[in-house]
C-alpha cells in the first residue's frame, strides 16, 4: 500500500537477518582459530561434511575465496560486519572448508609514542 500517508519500505536498506542471528548469537569464532583484519582466506575445495549445512552467508564467503581474500574485503564484498564474518569463518575453518594466510606483520616501532614516554619520565625527575 503506497497511497498518501502511508509508509513505504526500501527493501534493499533492511538487513533480512540480524548479525546476531546469523552467528547464532555468538560473538567470537569457535576454536582456536584468530583471524586477523589483513589476514587472507581461501577456500580448500573440500565439500561440508553431513553434519555441517553451511548458511547462504557462508556459501558467498566460500564463493568469494576462490583466489585468497583478504577478511576486511569479504566483510565489504558481503555486506556483513567483521566480527560476524569473523565468526563464520570460525567455522569454516573448523570445518575445513578455508584456511587462513596470515598477513606478513612487520615489527613496528612508534617513534612518537617512545617520545612521549621518555618526555614522561623526565619530567618525573
Amino acid at each position: 500500500m503506497t497511497g498518501a500517508g502511508s509508509a513505504t519500505l526500501d527493501w534493499d536498506a533492511v538487513p533480512v537477518v540480524r548479525p546476531y542471528a546469523v552467528t547464532q548469537g555468538r560473538t567470537a569464532p569457535s576454536g582456536a582459530a584468530h583471524v586477523g583484519l589483513i589476514d587472507a582466506v581461501v577456500a580448500t575445495g573440500e565439500w561440508p561434511q553431513a553434519h555441517f549445512r553451511p548458511g547462504p552467508e557462508q556459501r558467498r564467503i566460500l564463493e568469494l575465496c576462490h583466489r585468497p581474500k583478504p577478511v576486511v574485503d569479504l566483510a565489504s564484498e558481503t555486506d556483513l560486519p567483521v566480527g560476524v564474518v569473523r565468526v563464520l569463518l570460525g567455522d569454516l575453518i573448523d570445518e575445513g572448508l578455508v584456511r587462513v594466510i596470515p598477513a606478513q606483520r612487520k615489527p613496528h616501532t612508534d617513534q612518537r609514542l617512545l617520545r612521549m614516554v621518555l618526555d614522561g619520565l623526565q619530567s618525573l625527575l
